[in-house]
């Protein structure tokens, strides 16, 4: 059995201020252990039904999931702690696919509205990811596998927690449309060109070097089982274990 994960003191007071307060209903389960079971499902990569009862009924840990992960409380306590903490002006941008596992098919809608999509590994899910200029992941947007770099940068950009005048990221993101929409939002780019390219691309080697956070950023989420191979069905839950892996592994 894996190691059981429990919240240190210096962790909980981090989140302790964003979780919800005077829930109604019948004695309950507290808040600190039921969170320590979810994140040991996400890090453990174990079955929800298999959560040890040390954190209490599995369902209960499940359904508690489940239910803030549907009010977006998970992704919204991201947001509102890299809004607090967001670092610098300058951000890395890049994507990295993780498998959507069969345990993971079969949500309302199909693939394309669970963020899963065709590729040659199969059936994958892009995260995309923003980070600060000391490497903390300010916005993670999961899309189909199949999804573009360079069409869903716009979208990444538009949910920063703070000031972006720098973008960092490598030669997928390269489009003259880009390009130009960034500069007019007073944006500088540092990105290479590819070789495609006719007339070739001054970078910036010495900034593009920084671009290895974004790179950390997806080695530390992949830690978390749960995370480096996808088994949610739905979208939503994935983005909850991807909010909650990144709190714990840079914002607290």
């Amino acid at each position: 059995m894996a190691e059981l994960f429990w919240l240190s003191d210096e962790q909980w007071q981090a989140i302790a201020p964003f979780m919800p307060t005077n829930q109604p209903g019948a004695r309950r389960k507290d808040d600190r252990t039921i969170l320590s079971g979810i994140l040991h499902v996400i890090k453990s990569g174990c079955r929800w039904k298999d959560c040890p009862s040390d954190y209490g009924p599995s369902t209960t840990v499940y359904n508690r999931f489940n239910r803030w992960s549907r009010r977006r409380f998970w992704t919204s306590m991201l947001e509102a702690l890299a809004k607090a903490g967001w670092s610098g002006e300058a951000a890395a941008l890049d994507s990295t696919y993780v498998k959507a596992q069969r345990a993971a098919h079969g949500g309302k809608g199909g693939f394309r509205k669970q963020a899963i999509g065709p590729s040659r590994a199969g059936p994958t899910t892009k995260i995309h990811v923003l980070t600060d200029v000391i490497g903390r992941p300010g916005v993670i947007h999961p899309t189909p596998g199949n999804a573009s770099d360079v069409k869903t940068a716009p979208a990444v950009l538009d949910q920063a927690p703070g000031r972006v005048r720098r973008l960092i990221a490598d030669k997928g993101y390269d489009a003259d449309w880009l390009r130009q929409d960034l500069r007019q939002q007073g944006i500088s780019v540092v990105i290479p060109g590819t070789r495609a390219r006719k007339r070739k691309i001054r970078l910036d080697k010495r900034r593009y070097r920084d671009r290895w956070r974004v790179e950390a950023v997806f080695c530390r989420l992949k830690d978390f089982r749960r995370i480096a191979t996808r088994y949610d069905k739905l979208a939503r839950n994935f983005a909850s274990a991807l909010a909650l892996a990144a709190i714990i592994a840079f914002w607290c």
